[in-house]
């Protein structure tokens, strides 16, 4: 029996041929489906092969991601914990399996590539090497599991939700210190997340995403001090390869990080080159002061309530005092620059537009790509288009992962009417944030408008969880509720919707932008079109930008776009904000 199961879509069938070739000169036995025999139905044979397979590969492409053939095997293989993925022409992997690692063959010429090597180490982790020697085996082995991490989210031990930021940031910060180290592979920050709040079986979470290390840890804060746990497991033996405690004060926090991922360079016997080391201490800022406000800021940012202008007005006060403290603190310049963007152009409050923050972002750290954001932003609101174009594709180029930048990119493209380019930016953003309930909303929206089906039911169930999420922690999330009561519309529960659309108006009734998805939601899903149309009139009649540039191309809206009175409300709306149609603008950026 075949240890590697090869899916890929018809078209990419000569990259299948090249892929199955090497794989058999290293020894394997490998199943593609044109050894189909003549007897037995075509699912049952693929079925069969899918579960005796110690590996899939899948080869992802922009065909392979629309064919419903690929994205069951990938689904099987990844229940299955025998998944590996590989991209042949550059097209990230969809939904959800954008979330675990994909080697890179586009262009591939030679096994020396690190496309190939990576996913040959994983076929060689999950099915061995062949016919190739055992001591040859044993060293493959060996090397890709000195060379793989997961950081679990550090657990809260402070006794205070409230300071769930804390311990969320010390993750994600030795997450990126480890990224650092070239000799090492680090699962990224939102699938290491997935695992919050869970208990996990540590050798489970390593077989599953195919690591051979895991570091997990605690965070207990208390005024002034801090107390940190951190524990290296060996993902195969469950053994403990490195533990220590951290009992210092809180302007100690820098050196405990250093330390933490030094530790763990040595015990896993790597080699730290002098610019990783560099790279590991530099943090941004030296004052453990503001660095806490920033790790706090960014947790409102990230799930605070994007319809309630609090949330903005928090983040700026927050960051304010960040740079007040620290004005060299280049990532605290830049997340305030957002805050006053949003707070100018979002709700017309007069402040500054960010844009004087973003340049101080700048001049101190060139490399934050999430700076050019508020430098779009007005650009765009000036109608000058194409170069506000030009600052999100250099803040892309920067950090093509960056979630704000993706949240940005992708509301520029939706404005413009270009759904497909929004929903590759969107489906970054969540890989990126995964509690972004925001953009699995607007998932739900673009897979809808692109009749994506498969896509719509997962964005749709997404939605509910990460909204549910949310409202545990805040119940008077509108936003939230919002994109819930979308998700069970969108997935035939008008009964549920409504009955989170109810509840939604009786804690929020203020939030317009709520108001507005739930006008999105009784017109795409429920059919209701009256109901929108009314809901529509009185939300445009008192709407910030955002919903009001949004209602110009909305997908959710077709069904009523060409009504008179939505016409008229829209029109007033623009005039009232001095909007221009952004329908009829030059907008031009490259998909990435």
């Amino acid at each position: 029996m075949a240890e590697v199961f090869v899916s890929y879509a018809r078209p990419d069938e000569p990259h299948a041929i090249r892929v199955v070739e090497a794989l058999r000169a290293r020894g394997y036995g490998v199943w593609r489906d044109d050894e189909l025999p003549a007897h037995g139905t075509y699912a049952d044979v693929i079925e069969e092969r899918l579960k005796s397979a110690k590996a899939v590969v899948v080869l992802w492409s922009a065909d392979a991601s629309k064919s419903q053939w690929v994205r069951a095997e990938a689904d099987a293989a990844r229940n299955a914990g025998t998944l590996i993925q590989a991209t042949v022409d550059g097209t990230l992997p969809p939904m959800p399996f954008n979330q675990i690692q994909c080697a890179e063959l586009r262009d591939w010429t030679g096994e020396d590539e690190p496309g190939w090597r990576k996913l040959a180490e994983s076929v060689a982790i999950l099915a061995g090497t062949g016919s190739a020697s055992e001591g040859a085996a044993a060293r493959t082995d060996k090397r890709a599991r000195k060379r793989s991490i997961c950081v679990l989210p550090f657990a809260n031990m402070s006794g205070d939700a409230e300071q769930e930021y804390f311990s969320d940031g010390i993750s994600e910060d030795i997450t990126t210190d480890l990224s650092q180290v070239s000799a090492l592979s680090v699962i990224a920050r939102n699938t290491a997340f997935m695992f919050k709040g869970q208990a996990v079986d540590v050798c489970e979470v390593a077989r599953k995403l195919g690591v051979s290390h895991v570091l997990e840890g605690s965070v207990r804060k208390a005024g002034t001090r801090v107390r940190i746990t951190a524990q290296l497991i060996d993902g195969a033996t469950g053994d403990h390869v490195w533990a220590e405690r951290y009992d210092r004060d809180l302007d100690d926090i820098f050196a405990i990080q250093d330390e933490i991922s030094k530790a763990i360079v040595a015990a896993l016997k790597l080699k730290l080159l002098p610019d990783e080391k560099k790279a590991i201490e530099q943090r941004g800022t030296t004052s453990a002061e503001a660095y806490n406000l920033y790790l706090m800021a960014r947790q409102y940012w990230v799930n605070g309530n994007p319809g309630d202008i609090r949330r903005e007005q928090r983040v700026m006060r927050i960051c304010s005092r960040a740079v007040e403290i620290d004005p060299y603190y280049a990532q605290a310049w830049a997340l305030l620059a957002s805050a006053q963007s949003n707070l100018r152009y979002g709700f017309g409050s007069e402040v500054d537009d960010g844009v004087a923050a973003a340049h101080c972002a700048l001049a101190i750290d060139p490399g934050i790509a999430e700076a050019h954001c508020p430098m779009a932003r007005r650009l765009e609101e000036k109608g000058r288009h194409a170069e506000a174009a030009v600052h999100i594709e250099t803040a892309l180029r920067l950090d093509p992962d960056s979630w704000e930048v993706n949240k940005e990119a992708a509301r520029l493209h939706i404005y413009a009417g270009r759904v497909a380019d929004a929903t590759k930016h969107f489906e970054r953003a969540v890989a990126a944030m995964e509690s972004d309930v925001h953009a699995w909303g607007m998932l739900v929206t673009c897979y809808h408008a692109l009749g994506d089906a498969p896509g719509l039911k997962r964005a749709a169930e997404m939605s509910i969880t990460q909204a549910e999420k949310v409202l545990a922690q805040d119940p008077s999330n509108g936003a939230a509720m919002g994109v819930g009561a979308g998700g069970f519309a969108a997935l035939g529960q008008p009964e549920r919707a409504r009955e989170w659309m109810d509840r939604a108006m009786l804690i929020d009734p203020d939030n317009l932008n709520m108001r507005y998805n739930f006008a999105c939601v009784l017109a795409a899903h429920l059919g209701d079109r009256e109901g929108a149309l009314r809901l529509l009139e009185r939300i445009l009649a008192a709407a910030n930008g955002i919903a009001v540039r949004a209602a110009q191309n909305d997908p959710d809206l077709v069904s009523v776009r060409d009504d008179l009175r939505f016409e008229k409300a829209l029109a007033a709306a623009k005039e009232r904000l001095r909007i221009e149609r952004a329908g009829n603008c030059r907008f031009a950026m490259s998909a990435t």
